[in-house]
């Protein structure tokens, strides 16, 4: 285990050792605001896809039934789970940087596909293929973030970059009220060709983002590791000291994940990640459709959704300023029993108060826990099974995902209709994440382990 960082400066040091001195500073912040952006990005497709879904089905040329509905939702977490796998394993032996922008293109193009479907297929197809770059972007950006950061600001810093997701299910929704109401019967299509706005940036991204030193040297390419680790320390004014050499990694085994070293972890953070997904995926890519079923209009339904969506960014900077202060493990249990609590009364609300109210505070608690579960994850395990690991946790949370979005129908049959039952059950897996946080090893302020 890595011992917490000494206030004495040895004069040599690893590169990985110099990155976790130095201060936060303007390298550290252009290197989240170019891997959030990105995040953003990702965030606006998943959003947009909840809204989209629901004018497709009133669209009388798809007319998709709630079955049909799911599917349509679920399709992507099937591309996303797989991509989620992959990904991390490449980010392991291509480099994150790289598997970073070539997801960017990917879902892109796949964006731009899905707004020129014509039939429930095409839509399925097109759809699977932004999932799989979805999935694979995702838990690389955190590993990126988190192998930069210095190791008392890590957690702070992974915190913020998720906080870019409600940056992007802002403009999502934002998007879903004003353009796919007011554009007509290509309304939905103009709000996909949006999200194909991330091929570009993907030229923007491969330019500004550095690649993980730790990946970097454990392909034996020093130079450009000690180039990486000199821009940062420049950025914080601070004096270059020699390095020891770098150790030779091991081999990459995932199998590791299960050996007697790693299983209780690993189980701990793959059942927390399962019952975050099933919950939050469950309950808002349904959400625009739910509400406008209970209230009857599918605008203010969207400007309803917008609203709650806006209650993100608090929950995520007040999981940002608590991260660094009470642990991870702490915050993250605390937030995931807030949203169990907020999932209940949601599941009660029958005024349109009473669903801002309890949907705003489920919308904060939930996202907020979603910053610090991206924080813990990369930081549990070593450099040479850190992208791996993240990837594989996300892949078992996106089987949840898929699931849950197929099981609103039967929820909502078993309540008439209503959202009481579907949000119960969100709940209950609420407090069975919390649970399952509750044994994840807590690595506030340590470095990470090499």
């Amino acid at each position: 285990m890595p011992a917490p960082l000494d206030a004495a400066e040895p004069s040599t040091m690893t590169r990985n050792e110099r990155l976790d001195r130095l201060p936060l500073n303007k390298a550290h912040r252009k290197l989240l605001m170019a891997s959030g952006v990105g995040w953003a990005f990702d965030a606006m497709d998943v959003g947009l896809v909840s809204f989209v879904v629901t004018a497709i089905a009133a669209d009388p040329h798809f007319d998709l039934g709630a079955t049909q509905q799911s599917w349509v939702l679920s399709i992507g977490f099937i591309g996303m789970a797989i991509g989620a796998a992959l990904g991390g394993w490449f980010a392991d032996r291509w480099g994150r940087k790289t598997v970073f922008t070539a997801t960017m293109i990917v879902f892109g193009i796949a964006n731009g596909a899905m707004a020129f479907s014509w039939t429930l297929g095409m839509l399925l197809a097109a759809r699977f293929v932004i999932g799989l770059g979805l999935g694979a972007e995702l838990p690389v950006a955190s590993t990126l973030v988190s192998e930069f950061s210095p190791a008392k600001q890590r957690g702070r810093m992974t915190v913020l970059l998720e906080s870019f997701w409600a940056v992007g299910w802002i403009l999502a929704a934002l998007i879903g009220y004003f353009v796919i109401p007011n554009t007509g019967d290509w309304g939905w299509r103009w709000a996909l060709l949006i999200g194909a706005i991330p091929l570009l940036y993907a030229i923007v991204a491969r330019r500004q983002l550095p690649e993980s030193v730790r990946f970097l040297e454990s392909q034996g390419r020093t130079a450009e590791a000690e180039d990486s680790v000199r821009y940062f320390e420049r950025a914080g004014g601070v004096k270059a000291v020699p390095s020891t050499p770098a150790r030779a990694l091991p081999a990459i085994r995932t199998r590791e994940l299960f050996s007697r070293r790693y299983l209780a972890t690993t189980v701990a953070i793959w059942a927390t990640w399962f019952f975050v997904n099933f919950s939050y995926y469950g309950a808002f890519t349904w959400m625009p459709s739910l509400l406008a079923d209970q209230f009857g209009s599918l605008t203010k339904s969207f400007g309803y959704t917008l609203a709650i969506s806006l209650a993100q960014l608090p929950g995520y900077f007040l999981a940002a300023w608590l991260v660094e202060r009470w642990g991870r493990r702490r915050t993250l249990s605390a937030f995931l029993a807030v949203s169990a609590v907020a999932a209940f009364l949601f599941s009660q609300s029958a005024t349109v108060a009473q669903v801002l109210c309890f949907g705003m505070l489920l919308s904060a608690s939930n996202l907020g826990a979603w910053g610090v579960l991206y924080a813990v994850t990369p930081e549990i395990y070593p450099t040479r099974l850190r992208g791996a690991a993240a990837g594989a946790s996300a892949a078992c949370g996106r089987v949840a995902a898929i699931i849950a979005p197929l099981l609103m129908p039967w929820f909502l049959s078993m309540s008439g209709g209503s959202k009481s039952v579907a949000f119960l059950v969100f709940a209950g897996a609420f407090v069975l994440a919390c649970i399952a946080a509750l044994f994840l090893p807590e690595r506030t302020g340590e470095r990470l382990d090499d």
